[in-house]
């Protein structure tokens, strides 16, 4: 390296950086430079955008259904074909440029699944605006933080929703925070300080105004600031994972490759379109590839068929509860799924039963999928894996991204054990405004902490034991935990269930586990019931729980992970 790279600038800047810091940041700049030429060469990160793929999708294909939208309460389908997703994106970006919105500004949009939120997220890219999606089961001191961070200059919102009157928490925020200017409000009443969303976003049709200044120029590039995604908060606040269209791109890419997929794909989709399954697995995987996106507005799970049969899914996506839902509603109440190709579970171990039980009555194939917000889906089983592959695996990594098994930072236990490390061109790009929190998780070859505990499948794939600082040891081996609690959560009368660690119950001994089991109508399964099942799913016996309780709900974060935190200190003093 040349010593002029690393003197001082002889300009006025009044604090330069030492020599070491400048000669750091520019090796970092080269070498991010040199991986984004890599991913495009690769076919990974791209010129185009998502916006682009929607301008094609409304050339090529303008009436092709894009967007199904149910709206269970009101028992009615809002549909939009491609054509009329792309003028309402370009009404939308319109009144967003009303409202003063300006290049690099975050919109914050707290929706359940409705048609709106989707064309808003185009919109959002036409001016150059950053979308913040937002769970409408957010606490308001949450809220206040999402939008304080982001300083969100709009906030789209309900008028309430579960009974929580979001409109006028909203509205009332706005005196907290400068930055928010404007309260939209979709559908129902609009509290004084708030305007209708009908009205400015809808009915008037700004894009046809003569002399109308437009969004032309605007539009975000594929790897700007796009999105921003927040993670659950177990630990504190919560963190928004920042993201560009192009590490949303190498994902749903890898994601949808995996499974073949092409125009003709059709996916109903049972989780938030503000989680990233919903938003990137759902509406803009299908828009990339001309398919269409099927949803409803509440969970519903006895429901979900009817999009399937009404639409022609080709892939339903959710949990295992929500399968198990599924399975049985098919069971009571026949409906057609014989384009149902695939069943993707991608937030917990799938048990061979429900494989079974899917395959039996839905006659398709069930997968298991492994992600985070910090990178989309990760890792997947597939179509040429062994038929039963799902109850056994997470998959392998899909094509842009890369795993490895730390064993060191197991925390102890078996050495087949260790926390699990991911890179590739799916990184977000990080922590808004939470740049070193980023940056501790990577290490000096980029490769990320998941913070979660994985072992080897024997295929090159992964198998999820837990999160790390949720691990069990006992006897010296780590317990899989969320084999254990799927096995525990499949059980005929049980929803769902967590495992947690508790202190030991005498000096030396081994740590207590409890099983927090959420019971399905009536009186639960006890303990022996439990231990038998377990002990038959062939499990180390080491790893039978100790002790249950039965509780009415699990306490979850807003992304729909357990506080466990929360169950160990509920049951660290209480009396089994």
């Amino acid at each position: 390296m040349s010593t002029a790279a690393t003197e001082p600038a002889t300009t006025t800047v009044t604090d330069p950086a030492p020599p070491s810091a400048t000669a750091s940041a520019g090796a970092e700049e080269r070498a991010a430079e040199e991986r984004a030429a890599e991913y495009r060469r690769r076919g990974w990160w791209r010129d185009e955008t998502f916006l682009d793929d929607l301008r094609r999708q409304a050339r090529l294909h303008p009436h092709r259904l894009a967007v199904a939208g149910r709206r269970v309460a009101e028992s009615r389908t809002d549909t939009l074909d491609y054509a009329e997703l792309d003028a309402l994106t370009d009404r939308f970006a319109h009144a967003l440029l009303d409202l003063g919105v300006r290049r690099g500004d975050f919109v914050a949009v707290q929706l359940p699944n409705r048609w709106e939120m989707v064309p808003l997220i185009f919109a959002c890219i036409r001016v150059g605006a950053v979308i913040c999606p937002i769970s409408p089961v957010c606490p308001e001191d949450e809220l206040r933080h999402r939008l304080g961070l982001t300083e969100a200059r709009v906030c789209v919102t309900l008028p309430e929703w579960s009974g929580t009157p979001l409109a006028e928490i909203v509205t009332r925020l706005k005196d907290d925070l400068p930055s928010l200017e404007h309260v939209v409000v979709v559908d129902g009443p609009v509290p004084e300080g708030a305007r209708s969303f009908h009205d400015h976003f809808v009915a008037e049709a700004r894009e046809e105004q003569e002399g109308a200044a437009g969004p032309d120029g605007r539009a975000l590039g594929p790897e700007e600031p796009f999105v921003v995604l927040f993670t659950s908060g177990t630990t504190g606040a919560s963190k928004g994972v920042l993201h560009s269209q192009n590490t949303v791109h190498s994902a749903v890419r890898g994601y949808v490759d995996a499974f073949g997929a092409g125009d003709d794909w059709v996916a109903a989709v049972s989780t938030p379109l503000v989680h990233y399954s919903g938003f990137a697995q759902g509406v803009l995987a299908g828009v990339m590839l001309g398919g269409t996106v099927a949803f409803q507005d509440v969970r519903r799970n006895e429901a979900l068929l009817d999009l399937v049969e009404r639409y022609g899914a080709t892939l339903l996506y959710g949990p295992p509860a929500t399968l198990a839902d599924v399975a049985a509603s098919q069971r009571a109440q026949k409906r057609d799924t014989s384009t149902l190709r695939h069943v993707v579970i991608g937030s917990a171990q799938v048990l061979q039963e429900l494989a079974d039980e899917v395959h039996e009555t839905l006659g398709a194939r069930t997968y298991s999928l492994w992600g985070m917000s910090e990178n989309g889906p990760v890792t997947t089983t597939r179509p040429q894996d062994p038929e039963n592959w799902a109850a056994h695996s997470n998959g392998s990594a899909i094509d842009s991204m890369e795993t490895r098994i730390d064993a060191s930072g197991a925390g102890g236990g078996s050495g087949s054990v260790g926390r699990l490390k991911v890179r590739g061109a799916s990184l977000a790009l990080g922590y808004h405004r939470r740049d070193e929190a980023f940056r501790a998780e990577l290490d000096a070859e980029r490769w990320f902490d998941t913070g979660d505990l994985a072992r080897d499948d024997g295929r090159g794939g992964i198998r999820i034991i837990g999160r790390a600082r949720d691990a069990i040891l006992r006897g010296g081996l780590v317990a899989p935990v969320t084999e254990l609690e799927a096995v525990i959560g499949g059980h005929p009368n049980a929803v769902e269930a967590a495992l947690v660690g508790l202190p030991p119950d005498r000096d030396g001994g081994e740590p207590v586990i409890c099983a927090v089991v959420v019971p399905r109508g009536g009186a639960g399964p006890s303990l022996g019931a439990l231990r038998s099942r377990i002990g038959e799913a062939g499990h180390d016996p080491r790893f039978l729980p100790d002790r249950v309780e039965l509780v009415p709900a699990l306490p979850k974060t807003l992304t729909g992970k357990v506080r466990k935190a929360e169950l160990r200190q509920r049951y660290a003093t209480a009396t089994p």
